[in-house]
């Protein structure tokens, strides 16, 4: 019993480690790890040199557009003279979500540049435009938290985006320059190609739910004023008959009013008249807004092909102005109802013209780099001092296991 414990007791001193192991095993070792840092940080450098990519970055400036006309779709039509910027917050976001879908779509119908297939299945990586293209904003989140308190006016500030920083990366330093020169000019193109894509479904939206309802206007318009007409009949047959009623005072009325058939058959008879004119007036401005909505109609049929065969916004741009310009020359000249609604839609082409080519610009070339040395020079170092490392733990606990064994068989 007593030889049995012993033999215990010898085998938890030799399976556990004192502080003298470690140290000797440093003084035996020290130098074979030190050699494997220095060779993985070498070949961390090495594969750094030789097989690292470049990385390039283009700053496009967020420019300020004067004059901006805002135009709507009803009988009345509103110009603004103001300045913003090419981007906002919002309008940023929803290119941020959609640009990546864009380039997917482009990339599955064959139709990316010659070269460039393979970076517009980057570009079709919402991941990467979060990552890759970042906004500069006038006033960081840092400064927004000690200038909250100062002003109200810091909100937009802090909203308001001053420049978007593009990053690509490419073999070379050309590479890597083209590169990001193309994900530049895809996000003005892309960018201008959704905006006249959603003008055009606007319109096309428009030459659907509005002509309803214009209709359904101009009949209901036409029987009010049937209505109008037969009372101004019936009153000018009272007038006949009755003369010596008509006189009184010329005042304004309402025809509707209780009191208003007690008023003079003059009074009566010019009110309503008056109204009548107001419905021819305003089944004038309803027709005229549905001829307008054709003219639209006959753009858009002509637009959407064109939209179908590029996704380069801004030639798509062109051509449709070009449209525009044709359709405008074959109005009448004092045809000036139809000539206001090309202005609005030239106006909206010009706006994304402008929007996508001196609203988003760069200032400067783009700057290319290969950067991480240090990351892969460490990762290198680290990498062979711990293989290193466990090599010789993993040759010490072998010796340690062949010695135990050997030492076992002696005893018995």
């Amino acid at each position: 019993m007593s030889n049995q414990i012993v033999i215990d007791d010898l085998k938890q001193e030799e399976n556990e480690i004192s502080l003298l192991d470690i140290i000797t095993f440093i003084q035996e070792s020290w130098k074979k790890l030190a050699i494997a840092a220095i060779v993985g940080a070498i070949l961390g450098f090495a594969s750094w040199n030789f097989l690292g990519s470049y990385q390039a970055e283009y700053v496009l400036l967020n420019n300020t557009n004067t004059n901006t006309n805002t135009n709507t779709n009803t009988s009345i039509s509103s110009n603004t003279n103001s300045s913003s910027y090419a981007l906002d917050l919002v309008s940023w976001k929803t290119i941020q979500k959609s640009l990546p879908n864009l380039a997917a779509q482009i990339e599955d119908e064959g139709k990316a540049p010659e070269g460039q297939a393979r970076l517009y299945r980057v570009l079709a990586n919402d991941q990467w435009w979060q990552k890759n293209v970042v906004p500069s904003y006038a006033i960081s989140k840092a400064d927004t938290k000690d200038l909250a308190a100062i002003s109200k006016d810091l909100d937009t500030a802090s909203t308001t985006i001053l420049s978007l920083t593009l990053k690509s990366d490419g073999p070379t330093t050309e590479k890597a320059v083209e590169n990001v020169r193309t994900v530049a000019k895809f996000l003005r193109t892309g960018s201008a190609y959704l905006q006249i894509r959603n003008i055009l479904n606007s319109y096309e939206s428009e030459t659907i739910s509005m002509v309803a309802d214009l209709q359904k206007r101009i009949t209901s318009t036409e029987i009010e004023m049937s209505y109008q007409v037969q009372r101004a009949k019936s009153l000018e047959e009272l007038y006949k008959r009755f003369p010596s009623g008509a006189s009184g005072a010329n005042q304004v009325v309402d025809l509707k009013d209780s009191g208003a058939k007690y008023l003079p058959l003059a009074t009566q008879i010019i009110a309503a008249n008056n109204d009548i004119n107001q419905f021819k007036e305003t089944l004038q401005r309803y027709k005229d807004r549905l001829a307008q909505i054709a003219l639209m109609k006959t753009f858009v049929d002509q637009a959407i092909p064109l939209a179908e065969q590029t996704y380069d916004g801004l030639v798509l741009d062109e051509q449709l102005l070009e449209v525009e310009a044709a359709m405008r020359a074959k109005l009448a000249k004092e045809d000036i109802k139809q000539q206001e609604a090309l202005d609005q839609l030239r106006g909206q082409l010009l706006v994304v013209k402008a929007r996508f080519t001196k609203g988003l610009e760069g200032n400067t070339a783009p700057t290319a780099s290969k950067k991480g040395m240090i990351k892969t020079t460490a990762g290198g170092l680290a990498g062979a001092f711990f293989l290193m490392l466990f090599l010789l733990l993993g040759q010490k606990v072998w010796v340690s296991i062949k010695g135990s064994q050997k030492s076992g068989g002696v005893r018995s």
